[in-house]
């Protein structure tokens, strides 16, 4: 702020001496328009619509930056919400984990495969019946 200020106040200083050591009158004709001046009033005036059809031109693109600024503000804090009830949901659901009691697994309750030798033999091993 105080930056923008001195910039300011150095510009203004300026102009007032451009203004004091230019002024000479000229004439501006623009098609059937005719404006009688100093140089540096006509200077000036140049800069300042110049200045004023730039900001003219560039307001909607700033105010279209604005926009999606604040939309993809608006989408952070919604993904922020619901990554804070995923991580809720996820301890929740690792403290009923943790309180449920340990049930075997299918490879624990299984019984181990028996081969077809096993079964057709009777279970006499796995060698094969000796000639």
């Amino acid at each position: 702020m105080q930056l923008t200020l001195i910039v300011g106040i150095v510009f203004a200083i300026g102009a007032v001496l451009f203004t004091l050591q230019n002024n000479t009158p000229v004439v501006v004709t623009l098609a059937v328009w005719r404006f009688e001046g100093s140089l540096a009033l006509v200077l000036l005036l140049s800069l300042g619509l110049g200045a004023l059809i730039a900001a003219l031109l560039s307001s909607p693109t700033v105010i279209r930056g604005q926009w999606a600024a604040a939309r993809l503000g608006r989408q952070v804090a919604d993904l922020e919400c619901k990554l804070a009830e995923q991580q809720r949901r996820g301890d929740e659901l690792a403290a009923e984990l943790a309180k449920a009691p340990s049930v075997p697994t299918i490879a624990e309750t299984e019984k181990p495969y028996v081969g077809l030798r096993t079964l057709l033999t009777g279970g006499e091993g796995s060698k094969p019946p000796a000639d």
